[in-house]
């Protein structure tokens, strides 16, 4: 009976140390004696103590850091570069078997060869360019790193160039350099501003002056129409006393105010005035 109990614990405790529980967010590769022996899945898993062993992998993205260092652009200029790759396992048994596998320590190994490779691209350009064409260097860094890895079981995520720092001098050189551009901008733009001002002023002086012309164009005929209406006029109501009708419109324009003026009764106008009206002037009584 006792060697029953001491048969059925020892079974109970090979049994329960030999259980593994798998997250979703890791895989396992079980090993027996040293050897692989098949890929452990998220949930419940059994090895044997003892002769078996269960290696969890990581699957989800991490990140590392290619950490700051001096490069040298094409244009013998010292810039300090920071970089951070990121990255994960593949999910498949594969892959999990290679990065543990194929390769001794991936993230340290991706560290160097983000470090290696960012020396290699920037290399080839003038500093210049390098600010300029981040979007670049990512993408060739991350294409690089993308075709190296394949052979891990890595998939690499993306890349971000974090800094590309140039000596203080030339940072201050590069300041002053951009003050000078963004200046000789702001004058342009005044230049072109008040030229428009100007331009603006100078079209609305001809406007006002074409305006100007064209109404004294049109007073003009107007009063030659009216010159022209009252001649017509004349002519067929008042034929042979235009004279006449001159006179009295003068006369007319004269008294318009109310004025009162004092004519010799045998000057001509009086006698223009009379023979329109139907009346003779007055004769002095001869004394």
């Amino acid at each position: 009976m006792n060697w029953i109990t001491i048969l059925f614990a020892a079974a109970i405790f090979i049994f329960f140390s030999g259980i593994r529980i798998i997250r979703p967010t890791h895989r396992g590769l079980v090993e027996r004696f040293g050897k692989y022996a098949r890929f452990g899945m998220p949930g419940f898993n059994w090895i044997i103590p003892v002769v078996e062993n269960m290696y969890l992998v990581n699957i989800t993205e991490q990140m590392v850091n290619a950490e700051p260092q001096e490069i040298i652009t094409n244009d013998n200029l010292n810039a300090k570069v920071d970089a951070q790759v990121y990255f994960k396992v593949k999910t498949d048994e594969e892959s999990v078997k290679n990065c543990q596998y194929n390769v001794g320590n991936y993230q340290w190994q991706i560290v160097n060869l983000a470090r290696t490779t960012l020396r290699s691209i920037i290399g080839t350009m003038t500093l210049k360019s390098a600010n300029s064409e981040r979007g670049k260097i990512n993408s060739d860094l991350h294409s690089i790193l993308l075709r190296e890895t394949d052979k891990w079981g890595l998939e690499i995520v993306r890349t971000e160039l974090k800094e590309i720092d140039p000596p203080k001098d030339v940072q201050d050189t590069m300041n002053k350099v951009v003050k000078a551009e963004n200046e000789k901008i702001s004058a342009i733009d005044f230049a072109t501003a008040t030229e428009t001002v100007a331009d603006g002023q100078k079209r609305a002086e001809i406007k006002k002056a074409e305006g100007i012309k064209q109404a004294r164009i049109l007073q003009a005929q107007g009063e030659a129409e009216a010159i022209r209406l009252v001649n017509e006029a004349a002519n067929e109501y008042f034929v042979g006393n235009a004279q006449v009708l001159r006179k009295l419109e003068t006369v007319e324009h004269a008294l318009q105010n109310n004025a009162k003026i004092v004519i010799p009764s045998d000057t001509e106008l009086v006698n223009v005035i009379g023979e329109l009206a139907g009346v003779m002037p007055l004769k002095k009584d001869s004394k």
